[in-house]
């Protein structure tokens, strides 16, 4: 499977990419820079737009920009002229985007503009040639950036793409940091939704002594035409289709809804032969590993996409890359598309004009209509957009009815409308109407401070104190939030200097530092929670001679994470059915049962250890109040119950949520890496988080190895490439794999002692050993004895035996810790090295099991 094409012409002047000789020549021109890069985009085939000349105009003078033009108008463009100008002026440029996934996209696009060389990317999980003239990155980098080094940083260009996430009620901080701690750099300010900006505009002008120019009411160059539609959805999709007004967006507003419309429409011949071949052939051997990639595979076969977050990231790609060679006709999906990944759709058709945000079911602001409805009609592929929203069930069903009644005025009369749903935030045609016409509402400030921002301004050189009083006070919060603000940024720096993070100096550095950093702690630690200060000293209470001790650091880690209520919510309902089960079992009555399932909670370790310590650390610490502890046992199961990614995701009914799956475990990864310090991790420690993060990237890792395999020395940037990229070999990281196996073994020693025989016969059928010859030699076994010791002696290295001269098979033997411990009971196994690296996971076929004399 190969990229989408992407841009090779290199701009003029450039020459040999990595020689900015003669475009450092020109210098600041403005009319040269212009004229010379209108020409190249009008050889590209490419004529400018009035926007676009008015917005490079006041770029290669030197103003601010704030580019709120339609969707489809060109802003890319406009970014790469800003980039351009900055090259020119020997000044560096940074390109944010919200996603990682797009800035993966704008990456690839910039290098095949300036070339490789001069074009570097960061995120949270990768850098990819750093010290470039241009960086691509998301706004969280940039904001960490500017929040560490200043005003002084090197950053002469900030380009925000799809700035209107400066309103997002969790993310705002990242696109505000830069505008109030950059004031050297010139800013390029764009979405197609930002509302009024008048206040905005006139704070950056006064912060960086620039003009700050408003570019807006451009012409959208692909008119949208929106519609209401009265038939039943199917209906309407098969029209769109006999239109020819695909690709096809269905939006919905749950990710459920979304996987029930693609698969509602599997009865539509939505592909022809020809075009199936096409997405088997450009499929190749993509890597379905997971439990949803089955159904996703029959459904992409068929020409329908989905699109949501809670899938793997992996196949969100897949679908995109599908969409954009233009062989998905339909696309069923949230409003995950909405953040401007470049997806060729015609037609985008709402399912609802109404969602429930996490508080509350409300109809769609103007923004968020306005940013999914700007998705339909691409320039360069469609020569108009059309926007459908669907009208509500119910009204479709009354204009049904009536108009089988039409011509009869007494079956009239009686005719019983369907009324709306209870719960229900019913929408018309006029909601549509309204929206269409309406002005995105006005951007809203979401300044925060947290403790790894505090940590940044305090290992920067100069005085933390007016550099703090300073962002805390001149954002662009009200005074009474402002406040708050400074007691929560108080707080902070109290506990870490309480908790010996953070030690006074005696006297201030030459550079105007005034404190040191005082633990031991590994290169790449960060306090990246709100609590990890707390978790520090949580970790100092554990006793590392404990057989648990390990896991009590992971369900102290696990205790600061946000938590993954898809995950939380499927381990309570597992628990509650396994508690009403055992009650029934018992004989115990309704009535009590219901009073004992309200006491039922889903896996809490360390719940009293950590309540008892978080309530003494918020006396010396009571900023930390607004911190939530919640311990929980995610990472924690899966170790202890040695499941794979797949095994978890299918035990507790999370096909649907394996991306929000994915997360938690790549953020619990990210906090046991760089959150523990070198003190408390044990080789046992060390073991777990290589085998957590190989897990994860086993599971889904085509960023981060696409961006790997696209900058390595052996593959030119203009040459295809196999995308998704298969993760790197499985065996090569040996201590993570060596811990898979570990625990596969033990996953067999677990369902043994639980005399689970047929969970066992489906785990080794394909060795002949299925649950009838298992169910044997366990019921030998327990013949013999009461209990199999599942604790952490059981899992020593004395009751596994490795043979390892093999390369590519190797022998282990697993003993069973038996009560009397005769350790003459286990089985044997050989482990598929090569066949390992092709599924992603660890595979053993069982040779023996039974007594060993």
């Amino acid at each position: 499977m190969t990229t989408a094409p992407r841009a090779s012409t290199a701009l003029p002047l450039l020459g040999d990419p990595a020689d900015l000789t003669a475009l450092r020549a020109v210098g600041g021109d403005p009319d040269e820079l212009f004229a010379s890069f209108a020409a190249w985009a009008e050889e590209s085939g490419t004529a400018l737009y009035p926007a676009q000349e008015e917005a490079l105009i006041e770029l290669v003078s030197g103003a601010n920009v704030v580019l709120a033009t339609p969707t489809g108008s060109g802003k890319s463009l406009v970014a790469t002229g800003a980039q351009y100008a900055a090259l020119a002026a020997g000044r560096r440029g940074y390109y944010t985007a919200p996603i990682k996934a797009l800035v993966s996209e704008k990456f690839f696009a910039l290098c095949g503009i300036f070339g490789a060389a001069n074009v570097g990317m960061l995120t949270g999980d990768a850098s990819v040639n750093a010290g470039a003239p241009i960086i691509a990155c998301t706004a969280e980098v940039l904001a960490n950036i500017a929040l560490r080094e200043g005003a002084d940083a090197d950053i002469g260009l900030v380009v925000m793409d799809e700035f209107h996430f400066y309103g997002d009620p969790d993310r705002g901080w990242a696109w505000q940091v830069p505008l109030l701690e950059l004031p050297k750099a010139q800013f390029l300010l764009m979405s197609a939704t930002l509302g009024d900006v008048t206040s905005l505009r006139e704070d950056l002008t006064r912060r960086t002594g620039r003009p700050t120019a408003l570019v807006a009411n451009a012409v959208r160059p692909v008119p949208l035409h929106h519609y209401y539609a009265t038939t039943p959805m199917h209906e309407t999709i098969q029209e769109l289709l006999d239109t020819q007004q695909a690709p096809v967006y269905v939006v919905h507003f749950t990710q459920a809804s979304a996987l029930e419309r693609a698969q509602a429409l599997m009865s539509v011949n939505v592909a022809t032969k020809e075009q199936k071949a096409a997405i088997a052939e450009m499929i190749g051997g993509f890597r379905f590993s997971s439990a949803f990639g089955t159904t996703l595979s029959r459904l992409v076969r068929h020409g329908i996409g989905v699109h949501h977050a809670g899938m793997l990231p992996k196949y969100r790609r897949l679908v995109e890359q599908l969409a954009q060679a233009g062989l998905l006709k339909v696309i069923c999906g949230t409003d995950t598309l909405g953040v401007g990944i470049n997806v060729p759709i015609r037609t985008v058709v709402f399912s609802a004009l109404s969602k429930y945000d996490g508080t509350r079911t409300r109809l769609l602001q103007v923004r968020e209509f306005h940013q999914i409805a700007g998705r339909a009609g691409r320039a360069g592929y469609d020569t108009a957009g059309t926007v459908m929203v669907e009208a509500p069930e119910h009204e479709v069903e009354n204009l049904k009815q009536f108009a089988k009644v039409a011509d009869d005025p007494k079956k009239r009369r009686k005719l019983v409308r369907k009324k709306v749903p209870d719960g229900m935030v019913p929408w018309s045609e006029s909601t549509m109407n309204r929206l269409v016409e309406g002005e995105p509402e006005k951007l809203t400030s979401h300044m925060r401070v947290t403790t790894a921002m505090v940590l940044d301004v305090v290992d920067r050189p100069g005085d933390p104190f007016v550099a703090m009083r300073r962002l805390l006070t001149e954002n662009h919060e009200p005074r009474k939030k402002q406040l708050k603000l400074i007691r929560d940024a108080i707080g902070i720096a109290r506990s870490l200097l309480q908790a010996g993070v953070l030690e006074r100096l005696p006297e201030p550095e030459p550079d105007g530092r005034r404190y040191d950093l005082t633990l031991d702690l590994p290169p790449d630690f960060a306090l990246n929670q709100p609590l990890s200060t707390f978790a520090l000293a949580a970790i100092d209470l554990l006793d590392p001679e404990s057989d648990t001790y390990a896991l009590d650091v992971v369900s102290v880690i696990e205790a600061t994470l946000d938590d993954p209520r898809q995950i939380l919510a499927a381990q309570l309902n597992k628990a509650k059915g396994e508690a009403v089960a055992q009650m029934k079992a018992e004989g115990i009555e309704y009535d009590q049962r219901m009073e004992l399932l309200e006491e039922i909670s889903y896996p809490k370790p360390l719940e009293e250890l950590l309540g008892h310590a978080f309530e003494v650390y918020r006396q010396s610490n009571p900023w930390a109040a607004d911190g939530q502890l919640s311990p929980k046992s995610v990472v924690r199961e899966m170790w202890e119950r040695a499941f794979t990614f797949r095994e978890f995701v299918n035990t507790y009914g999370l096909t649907r949520a394996e991306g929000a799956v994915l997360r938690y475990l790549s953020d619990a990864f990210k906090a046991l890496r760089s959150g523990v310090p070198a003190a408390a991790r044990t080789e046992e420690v060390s073991d777990l988080v290589e085998w957590l993060g190989e897990l994860v990237r086993q599971v889904d890792s085509s960023l981060l190895d696409e961006w790997e395999q696209l900058t390595s020395p052996d593959q030119p940037l203009d040459q295809p490439v196999s995308v998704p990229a298969r993760p790197r070999p499985l065996t090569g990281n040996e201590r993570a794999f060596t811990a898979m196996v570990r625990n596969a073994l033990f996953r067999r020693v677990e369902l043994w002692g639980r005399r689970r025989w047929y969970d066992l016969g489906e785990l080794d059928a394909g060795a002949g050993w299925d649950a009838d010859r298992w169910g044997e030699v366990v019921q030998a076994y327990f013949a013999e004895h009461d209990a199999v010791n599942t604790g952490a002696d059981a899992r020593g290295p004395a009751l596994l035996i490795w043979d390892k001269a093999d390369p590519r098979l190797w022998r282990v033997r697993q003993i069973v810790d038996d009560p009397d411990g005769n350790h003459d009971w286990g089985f044997d196994a050989e482990v598929d090295l090569e066949a390992s690296d092709e599924e992603g996971t660890a595979v053993i076929r069982l040779l023996d099991a039974g007594r060993k004399d």
